[in-house]
């Protein structure tokens, strides 16, 4: 019998991050942006995740990956490979097992050349042809590694982000909206990156608010609304009226695109 596994790769239930705040002097109150918010990512799949900004998708990242701020209150269960993520075994994964494709471009040093950000962090004897290899792999020319971030394009720039996120036994990989203002081709490279990671056996955390952009690439997708969770359902079902969508603010959701009923209500109220 083979030993397949059964586990997800990365488990979220019932988390919630609030966060504590000193209003009118010396007292205190907690906000909570993410109140009951929960997915699951096996290997080898992507799941997207989505949802207006302020839903709190990118909340949901720096909780996996241990990199919310000190005042930040959370509860509920992570699990990686079936293992707790305490912070000791965040700070150990991050960076090698589960990497960060960070939302903006400015997380790129302004004053270093790309090529040696890249290599930050590889083994000194081979790091510049570990770039150089990154770079291939990326549609980079070795020669962009000499340039500093304001030279690139917004496109190239991403594919920088890329080579210093993603490493060799990564397991688990989060793009946190990796493909805002881009060309469609560019656009279109970033996904197929992502699409490759899963098929190399990666599970891929899509976060994005371009549900057509991820339904290209995404198995299944989580819709999140005011850090909740409202439904995870398989990308397929993303089609004609929505009618195979199990709530009705993702039909709804759905039906808002431009290409479908394009419902202005829903849009109104959305961003109330």
């Amino acid at each position: 019998m083979s030993n397949v596994q059964t586990k997800p790769l990365l488990q979220v239930d019932h988390l919630s991050i609030g966060f504590s705040q000193y209003v009118k002097g010396t007292q205190k109150r907690i906000i909570h942006p993410i109140a009951d918010m929960h997915v699951e990512i096996n290997e080898g799949e992507i799941v997207a995740v989505v949802g207006a900004s302020g839903s709190g998708k990118s909340l949901l990242a720096h909780a996996v990956l241990g990199i919310l701020p000190s005042n930040a209150i959370f509860s509920g269960k992570m699990l990686y490979r079936g293992e707790e993520l305490t912070p000791a075994r965040m700070e150990k994964l991050r960076g090698r097992e589960i990497s960060f494709i960070p939302q903006s471009v400015n997380y790129l040093d302004p004053l270093m050349r790309v090529g040696r950000q890249v290599q930050i962090g590889l083994d000194p004897r081979t790091a510049r042809a570990q770039q150089e290899k990154l770079f291939l792999q990326y549609g980079l020319q070795k020669n962009d590694g000499r340039l500093f971030p304001f030279e690139l394009s917004g496109g190239m720039l991403r594919r920088v982000l890329f080579a210093t996120s993603v490493r060799e036994g990564v397991r688990l990989v989060i793009a946190d909206e990796p493909t805002p203002g881009i060309h469609p081709q560019a656009l279109s490279e970033i996904l197929r990156q992502l699409k490759q990671f899963a098929e190399d056996g990666a599970g891929v955390m899509l976060i994005t608010h371009d549900i057509i952009s991820a339904l290209e690439i995404a198995d299944r997708v989580a819709v999140i609304k005011d850090g909740a969770t409202v439904e995870i359902s398989e990308a397929s079902a993303f089609e004609g009226n929505g009618e195979r969508l199990k709530t009705e603010y993702t039909q709804r959701l759905w039906r808002a695109l431009p290409q479908n009923d394009f419902d202005l209500e829903f849009k109104r109220e959305a961003v109330r």
